[in-house]
């Protein structure tokens, strides 16, 4: 049998439960990761940007709208398809390969850690409206510094749900100024003529810098990274996901483009020059403010805006390091770089190597002074990682294009036998345009992004090499491997365990769940594991696979897997993702399914005949594994590629019995 013999088939079951993508954290958290990169980027990108595209600053901000829109439906769909950490290195997983997906995941790290040293350093020249000496090299420089330092300690102690709500308030706040701020700004200083009048294209602003501009508007855009790490974990329904992706476009929109429009007004270009991009570079919105009457409102403003742009921007800083630590914790377990650098702390469970890591080369960075160099550098991992990220929905939509997605990206065209998205489509061709563009107009992005890539894949390759792993398979390491203590002997990060309706179901997901599970952690903790319960329909050959199946068929399978998905989720840290597959033969689903999906081990219920109690080594009997287990065993573990647990547990052992009796069987785990 080939492997096109077997088409996998969404339950249900799987689809009902991914309508809610997970259930313990709310709308508060999301909120809060979406809006602060939001509400944070105009405060240090708007100088950057007005000073490559001068007149043409609100058309730049207008159209990275349209490429934030793009973006955002493209993540909603995949974070909704495999609700896991991180964003464009899982979709990139799924849809290609490993490799693929650590460039993503490697791109998205350079952009987090330039997140941190702009809005540090960036905070430090608002906070300076209140002390000007703040505003100078060393003091500023210091500042910065201790502003890390204290993102970097926050993050290894962990992010709650309070701090979240906290930032929010903090947020809407900010947003409602920046709202303010602009029809304030609009009746104060908006003048067609002054705002057309400098526009001359090719030479005010030229075309490479206008290229330039609209790459680096993206600044804002890790949010998303950021959001889609949280999918395996947010409590929010289809609609509430739709309006996320609207709001924030809509802010995007609204503040964006009209604060660029106040920006070029009330500061105009003039021979091809604006003091938002020399004087005000670094603190913009105090640029705009000043400039406000009366004098009175506008002192008012600037210490308002300085107080609020200081909070929102150290805000964005721990929202980046939240969504780096995230990363870096998949990027481990899944062997893409080494676990000692995703290390996690003994109490706090966070990756606290790597984020003291990120912090320390954060510092370097801020140590520049220079936002044009570190927001351009920034944009060749951004344009990197939105590429991947559109292009891997693209191909999931013919890979996986059967499984249910809570939201799907629209105005779709049928190419080929799927659903081709064309706003992914042209999202991928905006992006790839945008990092090419970065490598030829911005010298600093193309080494330094270049040699950032370079240096990763080089770690890479030497790291699985070194572990005799494949480059491009998914392969990963027991959470539990990643804390400072000694792992437990029996751990498996995820595991596939096949369900039959038989009444050994519940004991088998058991066994998965003692075997996968971690000890309780506090609500900043981020390790979870997963059992995939996967059901198998066997279609005789005298139907085609796709055949209708019986309604009472179907039914058994959506509550055998509602069963599993309850009590494996009874275990502290554990995920139960569900699933159909059809097929010709039992066994090969089984082994393919494993194979494809990466897990470590397979638990397995022994069908009859089976003398089994207790779980039984079955590889050093050889020839005499004929009668003692049935056919759709003895093809698992014989063809398996990662570690089986075969199990039968007599009526009188414990779960907790039946998981340390279970015995690996097969070839050794890759």
């Amino acid at each position: 049998m080939s492997p096109g013999e077997v088409e996998h088939g969404a339950s249900e079951l799987a689809a009902r439960s991914r309508v809610v993508l997970r259930r313990s954290i709310g709308s508060p958290i999301l909120f809060s990761i979406v809006y602060t990169s939001l509400a944070s980027a105009i405060y240090f990108s708007l100088g950057v940007i007005a000073g490559h595209a001068l007149g043409l600053t609100p058309v730049v901000f207008l159209l990275a709208a349209l490429l934030f829109a793009l973006t955002a439906i493209t993540y909603a769909e995949g974070a909704s398809l495999h609700p896991e950490r991180s964003g464009s290195t899982v979709f990139a997983r799924y849809a290609f390969n490993e490799l693929v997906s650590f460039i993503a995941g490697w791109a998205i790290l350079l952009d987090y850690i330039i997140l941190i040293a702009v809005t540090a350093y960036s905070a430090t020249q608002y906070l300076r409206e209140f002390w000007s000496p703040l505003g100078q090299h060393d003091e500023a420089l210091a500042l910065a510094l201790a502003f890390i330092a204290l993102v970097v300690l926050v993050n290894i102690r962990g992010f709650g749900g309070r701090r979240a709500r906290r930032i929010g308030m903090l947020v809407i706040a900010d947003l409602a100024l920046q709202g303010f701020v602009v029809v304030l700004g609009l009746a104060l200083f908006f003048n067609p003529h002054t705002l057309l009048s400098p526009i001359h294209l090719g030479r005010s602003p030229r075309w490479s810098d206008l290229v330039f501009a609209l790459t680096i508007a993206a600044i804002s855009f890790t949010s998303l990274e950021s959001a889609a790490g949280l999918a395996g974990e947010i409590r929010i329904t289809r609609r509430a996901l739709k309006r996320v992706v609207f709001s924030g476009t809509a802010t995007v929109v609204v503040l964006y483009a009209g604060i660029a429009l106040v920006a070029v007004t009330a500061l105009p270009v003039h021979a091809g020059h604006t003091e938002l991009a020399s004087r005000y570079m670094n603190s913009p919105m105090v640029g705009v403010v000043v400039h406000m009457r009366p004098h009175w409102l506008a002192e008012a403003l600037k210490y308002l805006v300085g107080g609020l742009g200081t909070l929102t921007l150290l805000a964005a800083a721990n929202s980046a390091m939240l969504g780096l630590s995230r990363l870096a914790y998949s990027l481990s377990t899944n062997r893409q770089i080494p676990s000692g650098l995703g290390r996690l702390h003994p109490v706090r469970s966070t990756p606290y190597v790597l984020i003291i890591l990120a912090g320390l080369i954060a510092a370097g960075l801020a140590a520049t002074e220079d936002l044009d160099f570190l927001i351009g550098i920034y944009a060749f991992g951004a344009m990197l990682a939105f590429t991947i990220a559109h292009l891997s929905i693209c191909r999931l939509r013919y890979s996986e294009g059967h499984l249910d997605r809570p939201y799907r990206v629209p105005m779709s065209v049928r190419v080929r036998g799927g659903d081709l998205p064309l706003p992914a489509v042209f999202g991928a061709v905006a992006a790839a345009a945008g990092w090419v563009a970065v490598l030829v107009v911005h010298e600093p992005a193309r080494y330094v992004g270049l040699g950032w890539m370079a240096l990763g894949l080089a770690g890479y390759v030497v790291y699985r090499r070194a572990d005799e792993t494949s480059l491009l398979r998914r392969v990963t390491v027991s959470p539990e491997i990643l804390r400072a203590e000694q792992p437990r002997e029996r751990d498996y990060g995820s595991v596939l365990v096949p369900l039959f309706g038989t009444d050994l179901d519940d004991d088998i997901v058991q066994t998965a769940a003692l075997l996968v599970s971690g000890e309780p952690t506090d609500e900043a903790a981020i390790d979870t594991a997963t059992i995939e319960a996967l059901w198998v329909f066997v279609i005789p050959m005298s139907l085609p696979l796709d055949a209708s199946l019986p309604d009472a068929h179907i039914k058994h399978a959506r509550q055998v897997l509602a069963r599993a998905k309850a009590v494996g989720e009874e275990y502290t840290g554990v995920h139960v993702a569900t699933a159909t597959v059809r097929t010709r033969r039992a066994g090969y689903a089984i082994v393919d399914e494993a194979r494809r999906r990466g897990v470590e081990a397979i638990v397995l219920g022994a069908e009859e005949p089976s003398l089994i109690r207790g779980g039984a080594r079955l590889g050093g009997l050889g020839g005499q594994l004929e009668g003692y287990v049935g056919e759709v065993t003895k093809y698992v573990v014989r063809k398996a590629t990662c570690r089986v647990i075969v199990t039968a547990p007599a009526a009188s052992d414990s779960p907790v019995e039946q998981a340390r009796r279970a015995h690996r069987v097969g070839a050794p785990m890759v």
